[in-house]
């Protein structure tokens, strides 16, 4: 029973993260309208700069100034949301397929830095002793699982309420007047690329937090955490939950990392170990398969907007008439 609870935390706490990148990915994509495609690029900035300023003094790289966590952590956030704005500053000129050729590019550029200057990120060999929260709870699993949950949990309902209370600001009206319609909303006198560059950077920076919170919370990180794998599963988590939705993003995250893991776990006892490295491919069928059925029921995902449905027969009469009236 404590072993199922054990990993019940260890489960939600890991869950709770990919819902943190996911709602920074709801800022940009579904409230308005950027198609980034490099969120590992910016989890592994923000995975890399908490673990420099934390971590002890190591002679074979730079960095290790042994600073607490909290601070890597604002410092994930900051360096994070700088690098986004730039990005945004130099490619928000570009739309669509675009933006997500350049910002891909900028997260295999990150991945390849992270990999081959071994001085500043340890290369392949990535970075270890990260502390972690109640680092000194690891011997009893449980209550160090408990504990790192509540740190997650809380840190992702800040970040979950305060989006919230953008989103109803007069800021997230002009990013989704941006969104619906940009020539109306510069014509009122908004200018598109503040804005958007704006919420490029916020989002960001909260997906540099939760690679920063999974850093510490795993203790060490390597190159290979970061691949467009990554980036695969956020997207599929937000179009599971809906764009536009906050509560969609936690939730979509929630669901698809319980079928991502559960596929997993089925994989190992269902094929033997010689075939369990051919078989981890179901992980992406699974999900796949989840992705389709969900589009097909709820094109919007989950707790997105119902699409409107052409009505017939005296429906069809009546409506021009309402919308008449109003």
């Amino acid at each position: 029973m404590m072993d199922l609870l054990g990993y019940g935390a260890f489960f939600l706490t890991t869950a709770l993260i990919f819902s943190l990148v996911t709602l920074g990915l709801n800022l940009q994509w579904g409230l308005t309208g950027l198609f980034n495609v490099g969120v590992a690029g910016f989890v592994a900035i923000g995975a890399y700069t908490s673990a420099l300023l934390t971590t002890p003094d190591d002679a074979a790289r730079l960095g290790g100034f042994g600073l607490p966590i909290l601070v890597g952590w604002l410092g994930a956030m900051l360096v994070g949301g700088v690098a986004a704005a730039i990005t945004g500053i130099a490619t928000l000129r570009l739309r669509s397929d675009y933006l997500a050729i350049t910002t891909f590019g900028v997260a295999v550029v990150v991945q390849l830095v992270a990999l081959n200057a071994q001085k500043l990120t340890g290369g392949p060999f990535g970075i270890g002793f990260i502390p972690r929260p109640f680092g000194g709870l690891a011997e009893t699993p449980l209550l160090f699982n408990l504990s790192n949950l509540a740190i997650v949990f809380v840190m992702t309902l800040i970040v979950y309420l305060a989006l919230e209370h953008l989103s109803r600001s007069p800021w997230g009206r002009v990013l989704n007047a941006l969104r619906e319609d940009e020539r109306a909303a510069i014509s009122l006198g908004k200018s598109a690329r503040f804005y958007r560059v704006q919420a490029f950077g916020v989002g960001g920076a909260i997906m540099a937090l939760a690679g920063a919170l999974q850093a510490h919370f795993t203790g060490f990180i390597a190159p290979d955490n970061y691949l467009p794998a990554l980036t695969f599963q956020v997207w599929v988590m937000l179009i599971v939950g809906g764009a536009g939705s906050n509560i969609g993003a936690v939730i979509g995250s929630i669901l698809v990392w319980a079928i991502w893991a559960g596929s997993g776990a089925l994989t190992s006892v269902l094929f033997s170990p010689e075939q369990q490295a051919r078989a981890a491919s179901l992980q992406i069928v699974a999900i796949g398969v989840m992705l389709c059925v969900i589009l097909l029921v709820r094109p919007n995902g989950l707790f997105g907007d119902r699409p409107r449905r052409a009505r017939f027969g005296k429906g069809a009469k009546a409506a021009p008439d309402e919308s008449a009236a109003r």
